[in-house]
């Protein structure tokens, strides 16, 4: 990494003193290696150290920048970021030169959608888009797990760039079974993950995890029930829990911290200065955001099923793949999901259908235990709960919860 002296100097960001952890090593905002990008860039970050310098550069400079990692790029995806006009290297500036150059959009960031239902997209933000924490914040160490340039990434980090006192330990992925001891090690205090990452912590090592001295436990990037809430709040009893709803189009829309899953029914069509408006719509969650990003102003059709229970408003998972058709019977899989994950012996459930002759589908499930369990006794634990069309027909025990790199199981 080269530096660029032609650049003129521009003020460091306000927490450009904060602590950086990375790989072990204690750094600030303002110690990290200076990048040279040619802007618009894309960044395809290797290591943790790589993209925090990034996201310093561009609080720095301004520089037009989409960060990602270079297993979310495929060869076709470069080709259309290079048509796109912009120039695709890693940190050492080994990279694909824009097939089409354009000038920059000076203080635009990119994000790619997490690509769940089809190839990421991009979409536009600013560093102030995606600052959502605004006000003076207690003084906090803050484990970053997430992959570099997602939605998620970004929120710890502008925390971190913006606020004086937010310090960051970040996470490698080669780190991710034993990071309670790292954390542990750094004083990490405020932790955020998904409800994979912190369902996977408590199945392999509760214990390490309880030594961590959280003070803020956040969740998000998937649906929460009330059964990982409950396991987490057994853990850290005196803990701030809380639960987001986040995405690279809407921002960060939904925060509720009083320890129940979904959110409440009365905050629906209720519209506030500079907070989102949340509506459901046949069955779907619609947000309109002040942190939306770029063309997105308005309401946004989120995808994600939204069902009204009693007081609350359940956020059980993606319309194209949450409802499942028994014999013309209705299924939601994210209501299984949450039954079996109801169970004191589950450590995570997967939820899908399997075709059948006659009835079209069946419900299947994928199950890891945190103790010896036998699907019998599953299956009647479910046949007590649910329709019996809803009742899983075969249940599959894994010894390991799956995680991708995004952290979610795409449950």
């Amino acid at each position: 990494m080269s530096v660029d002296t032609a650049r003129p100097a521009v003020p460091h960001p306000a927490g450009a003193d904060n602590r950086v952890v990375v790989d072990g090593v204690t750094l600030s905002w303002r110690d990290l290696p200076e990048l040279t990008l040619l802007a618009p860039a894309v960044l395809l970050a290797q290591h943790a150290r790589d993209a925090l310098a990034a996201a310093r550069h561009h609080a720095v400079h301004g520089t037009e920048l989409l960060l990602t990692t270079a297993s979310r790029v495929d060869a076709a995806l470069r080709e259309e970021l290079s048509a796109a006009g912009f120039t695709v290297t890693d940190a050492a500036g080994r990279g694909l030169a824009p097939a089409r150059p354009r000038a920059p959009e000076a203080g635009r960031l990119w994000l790619l959608t997490s690509g769940t239902t089809g190839r990421p997209k991009r979409v536009g933000h600013t560093l102030e888009s995606l600052t959502t924490v605004r006000g003076q914040q207690p003084g906090r160490t803050w484990l970053c797990p997430y992959a570099p340039g997602s939605y998620a990434w970004w929120q710890v980090v502008t925390l971190s760039l913006t606020q004086p006192g937010q310090h960051l330990v970040v996470v490698e992925p080669d780190q991710l079974d034993d990071w309670p001891a790292l954390a542990a090690a750094h004083g990490v205090d405020a932790a955020s993950g998904t409800p994979t990452f912190w369902r996977r912590a408590l199945h392999r090592d509760p214990a390490a995890l309880a030594r961590v001295p959280l003070r803020q436990l956040t969740l998000g990037g998937e649906p929460v029930d009330q059964a990982i809430l409950d396991r987490l709040r057994q853990v850290f009893p005196t803990t701030r829990i809380s639960w987001i709803y986040a995405s690279s189009e809407v921002g960060a829309a939904i925060v509720v911290h009083d320890g129940r899953a979904g959110f409440p029914a009365a905050w629906l069509d209720r519209a506030a200065p500079g907070r989102p408006t949340l509506g459901v719509r046949d069955g779907e969650l619609i947000v309109t955001s002040p942190y939306h990003g770029a063309g997105l102003a308005g309401p946004v059709r989120t995808g994600d099923r939204a069902q009204v229970v009693g007081d609350r408003v359940l956020i059980t998972g993606r319309l194209d793949s949450d409802e499942i058709n028994v014999g013309g019977s209705k299924v939601s899989a994210g209501g299984v999901r949450d039954v079996l994950t109801a169970h004191p012996r589950v450590a995570w459930a997967r939820v899908g259908a399997r075709r059948a002759p006659l009835l079209g589908h069946l419900v299947v499930a994928e199950v890891v235990a945190a103790q010896d369990l036998d699907e019998a006794a599953l299956v009647r634990w479910c046949a007590d709960r649910l329709p019996e069309y809803a009742v899983p027909r075969r249940i599959r025990v894994l010894t390991e919860i799956p995680v991708k790199e995004t952290l979610k199981s795409d449950v």
